[in-house]
């Protein structure tokens, strides 16, 4: 009897950063007896934070259960916050996935479909803090595991979170034999990924130009906050 295969389902939505989505699915379609899907609401293409389209394989109507559910991260996920149909999809489908997963800011997603209340979690540095108005313990670290949560940083994170769910979900030698394909040995030029190791100035320039556009997660997180507790 052939073996059913793992299913791996990663949200696709408008103004997501790529990087959150596609570092994690070069990871998942290495792994043998997976099926790696990604979802949105139509099977039109999907415009990404910097302009690249992106095609989903499947509905959230069509996916049927998964395994792994993901969400990853970027500027649209503002709007997906306040997006009922996106929220509703995540609480259906969770209860049967054996792992619940998110990158980036898409662990403020989870948190506002309710799915991460109660859980340790982590986020983008930039937006770390707003897990704590959903009822979210931030944690900052590079990838977060509590229970069948399984939560990754900034951006460039969803590769060591994808071969840690790997190794959850067919042991370390798998992962650690994908990491060789990937030849991931990452040697950054620069100590400035992160604000415990970049120069004080370039954090504080950062944290200045992203002011506007977190005060727009901040509100949308809010309103998220609202419904929850109501």
């Amino acid at each position: 009897m052939a073996q059913e295969k793992t299913r791996i389902g990663l949200v696709l939505f408008p103004e997501l950063t790529q990087l959150d989505l596609t570092g994690p699915a070069e990871v998942f379609y290495r792994l043998p007896g997976a099926e790696v899907l990604l979802l949105w609401k139509t099977l039109d293409p999907v415009t990404s934070d910097r302009g690249m389209s992106i095609l989903p394989t499947a509905t959230f109507d069509s996916c049927g259960e998964l395994d792994v559910i993901c969400v990853p991260g970027g500027p649209g996920q503002i709007a997906l916050m306040d997006d009922e149909e996106t929220l509703a999809f995540l609480r259906r489908v969770a209860p049967g996935c054996r792992l619940v997963t998110s990158v980036c800011t898409g662990s403020l997603v989870l948190a506002a479909a309710g799915l991460l209340s109660g859980y340790r979690a982590t986020s983008h540095w930039s937006s770390i803090d707003q897990l704590a108005l959903l009822g979210v313990e931030p944690v900052s670290e590079r990838v977060v595991r509590d229970r069948n949560r399984i939560t990754g940083a900034g951006v460039t994170s969803g590769i060591d979170f994808a071969l840690t769910v790997v190794a959850e979900l067919f042991g370390p030698e798998v992962a650690q034999g994908v990491q060789l394909q990937m030849e991931y040995d990452p040697e950054p030029p620069f100590q400035a990924g992160s604000p415990r190791s970049a120069p004080p100035d370039l954090v504080r320039d950062a944290r200045a130009k992203l002011a506007p556009f977190l005060a727009r997660r901040r509100a949308a997180t809010e309103r998220a906050a609202g419904r929850l507790s109501g």
